[in-house]
């Protein structure tokens, strides 16, 4: 279960804890409670084609997957970190930022046999500051094409659900996308 669902039984655990061993403790102001809201980013998935359905499932994914983020569409005419787009080459991510960048769900690669949510989760997480990690096995979602078209696994395992929280927890500058590097997978 994630901190999203904690957050409020913590706040109300924390409040509670105020007063200890009957000695009074001053409430903490704002500045001292940790960040536990996450950090929202929005894709515009309006140019994915044929793919709109997998790249929401592979944005669902990493929802259900890490607390620090959270991917969501954006509605017509806001401003989107993400733009995905369909085109007829390989998937690849351009990162402009943490948590920003293109998207190419590339039709090659679905024509070769490979899983469309997998494809979109698997990019989505270059866009969350994560690299290829090839060659892997079907349960390392950035193990992309390296694990085979009979791989269709979209979940991120343990170390990549981590990396993204410590991305997201600590910031930019502990991420590993690149401002405009290409990855192409």
């Amino acid at each position: 279960m994630h901190a999203r669902t904690f957050a409020p039984i913590l706040a109300a655990t924390f409040a509670a804890g105020l007063v200890t061993a009957g000695q009074a403790h001053a409430a903490p102001t704002d500045a001292d409670a940790p960040a536990l809201a996450e950090r929202v980013v929005m894709y515009d998935a309006s140019a994915s084609a044929e793919f709109r359905t997998a790249v929401d499932r592979g944005a669902a994914v990493w929802n259900e997957s890490v607390d620090s983020v959270e991917l969501r569409p954006a509605a017509a005419g806001q401003r989107a970190n993400i733009r995905i787009l369909a085109d007829n080459g390989w998937p690849r991510a351009l990162t402009t930022s943490l948590g920003n960048g293109t998207v190419y769900i590339g039709r090659q690669a679905v024509s070769q046999g490979y899983d469309t949510v997998r494809i979109s989760a698997h990019e989505l997480g270059h866009i969350l500051g994560l690299p290829d990690r090839k060659p892997g096995p079907c349960t390392s979602l950035m193990s992309g094409s390296s694990a085979g078209v009979s791989c269709t696994n979209p979940y991120p395992d343990a170390a990549e659900r981590a990396e993204v929280e410590d991305n997201f927890g600590l910031g930019p500058a502990h991420s590993a996308a690149v401002p405009g590097k290409v990855v192409v997978d």
